[in-house]
């Protein structure tokens, strides 16, 4: 199935790895021109070469720290003075720090917030009006299953991403009339360089692939498809969603 992404732009955040990288890669396989964005620069620079030559793509790479406002601005400005517009935006991160709810003070929720939220209503403010002058546009959130189903130790990522789910609900309604779909993901365990280090700290991750209906993890591959048709002409009327992608492991209706 042709996409229809070919010469389309994306800025894809937390893409020197996992899953961001997954999603930059198969952007870029199907024609989009895309902008890379993580912190670490060395890592990027070379996520972003490796996209290039295997699949002869137009790659950015623009190093920025979304828990930082004017970086959030400064990712979305150079996106579109290297690639002339912006139609696609990726909010993705990793996680913050795991740990018992209590145990966490005040800075530790507000790094939490800026990294998690705040970046998500930063980089989507400053998208927007670009999204509106081209007539359309398409934003994924990726979060995690443990916001529908919380787990002890991950109060952090829970409380924030929650807060992203209502954030895209409502932007999704605002925005609805420009063309512009906004969703959220919700990956179960993911085959990434951060679940080794989270079922470290985890036991119940450690513990959960066996609990799996397709007794395995996930692949980053799998989740970029899914994000790869929602930002497509293809999969437009899909907006206001949170979707989880799992292997079938949540345990609600809906």
């Amino acid at each position: 199935m042709d996409l229809r992404l070919k010469g389309r732009t994306a800025l894809v955040n937390g893409a020197s790895q996992g899953i961001g990288y997954a999603i930059a890669h198969l952007l870029a396989e199907e024609g989009a021109r895309v902008a890379v964005g993580a912190r670490r620069e060395p890592a990027l620079l070379a996520a972003a070469e490796r996209i290039r030559s295997e699949t002869g793509g137009e790659v950015v790479a623009i190093q920025g720290d979304i828990r930082r406002a004017e970086d959030c601005e400064r990712l979305v400005a150079t996106t579109v003075r290297e690639l002339g517009e912006l139609e696609i935006l990726i909010n993705n991160d990793g996680a913050p720090p795991l740990g018992p709810v209590l145990a966490f003070d005040d800075e530790a929720w507000r790094k939490a917030l800026d990294q998690n939220l705040m970046s998500v209503v930063r980089l989507s403010r400053a998208a927007v009006p670009h999204m509106r002058k081209l007539g359309g546009g398409a934003i994924v959130c990726n979060t995690a299953l443990s916001v529908l189903q919380p787990l002890p130790g991950f109060s952090l990522s829970v409380a924030s991403w929650a807060g992203v789910i209502g954030y895209v609900k409502t932007l999704s309604l605002e925005v609805a009339a420009d063309n512009i779909s906004v969703n959220t993901i919700c990956p179960g365990i993911i085959e990434t360089p951060r679940l080794k280090l989270v079922q470290s700290q985890s036991a119940e991750l450690r513990d959960m692939t066996a609990e799996i209906p397709m007794k395995r993890a996930g692949d980053p591959e799998e989740i970029a498809a899914l994000v790869a048709l929602l930002v497509s002409p293809r999969g437009r009327y899909i907006t206001g969603s949170t979707i989880h992608i799992d292997g079938g492991a949540a345990r609600s209706l809906c």
